[in-house]
């Protein structure tokens, strides 16, 4: 469980990214957060595993703080918390399996993870997460010859050996098309369901998010302005949160027999995940 008590950041020009967020992420819960760009939303996350220092504010996951703890327990703290970046921060001249055993570099010393000698069990996990994730057959592929969703396939894979109890997402759709965004987000979904993980994705599509997310939260100035079920944002909530706007062919809509479906206005992306199935 993550816990985060009145988390706050202020940065030296006098601008306040966060004020007080209070927010309790239980095992196995997928949380989107929302919120107009400069909301808070990555400083949030990387306040929780300290990539920025919050200004005040507790951390704990799992019982243990994170916020205080010294750099060296800080290194064994992140090994519980998985990263997935927007711009996928891989090294793009090493190979899909290189980048993946990255992802143990918490755990490996200096040296064997310098002469890339990771212990078989490692490997053979770095294989069998590849194959979950779709990329089996890719390993001694270099990252920059792949594609978007590819990269962040391996991204994915890189977190989650860390064998995480906590995945912290940053808009892992921004740079995708529709059809691979929505592949992305249902392995999210799906790989933090089997696994039992809790979630942060920051994300920007709110119909995403109502989509794949349990619970989401709308950040606005660096505060929390709405916290709840994905079926509650209306586009009263999303004025609350973005501002004024005709928010009606945004937020997802029921069908006729009360499934959620896909507003208008991204009927053109869905006719043209259609014609790719196509092809």
């Amino acid at each position: 469980m993550l816990v985060i008590e009145g988390l706050a950041k202020q940065y030296p020009t006098g601008d306040r990214a966060l004020k007080g967020v209070s927010l309790t992420v239980p095992k196995g819960q997928i949380m989107a957060l929302i919120g107009p760009s400069g909301a808070g939303k990555s400083t949030l996350i990387r306040c929780v595993n300290r990539l920025v220092e919050p200004t005040a504010g507790r951390v704990t996951l799992d019982g243990q703080p994170i916020t205080g703890l010294s750099r060296r327990g800080l290194r064994q703290a992140r090994r519980k918390m998985g990263m997935i970046f927007q711009e996928f921060a891989l090294v793009e001249r090493l190979t899909v399996m290189e980048n993946v055993l990255s992802g143990r570099l918490g755990y490996v010393g200096f040296w064997r993870s310098w002469f890339r000698r990771f212990p078989e069990a490692d490997v053979a996990a770095a294989f069998a997460l590849l194959d979950r994730v779709g990329l089996a057959g890719f390993e001694d592929k270099r990252a920059d010859a792949l594609s978007g969703g590819q990269r962040q396939r391996v991204g994915i894979a890189r977190a989650l050996l860390q064998h995480p109890s906590l995945l912290l997402v940053d808009e892992p759709t921004a740079s995708l098309d529709p059809k691979t965004s929505r592949q992305i987000m249902r392995l999210l979904q799906e790989l933090c369901r089997e696994r039992g993980l809790a979630a942060i994705i920051n994300i920007h599509d709110v119909a995403l998010a109502q989509m794949f997310a349990e619970r989401i939260v709308g950040l606005r100035s660096g505060e929390i302005v709405y916290d709840g079920p994905p079926d509650d944002v209306s586009a009263d909530i999303l004025t609350r949160i973005y501002g004024e706007e005709d928010w009606s062919q945004t937020i997802r809509l029921p069908d006729e027999d009360g499934e959620p479906e896909m507003p208008h206005a991204d009927a053109g992306a869905v006719n043209r995940e259609r014609l790719a199935g196509l092809t």
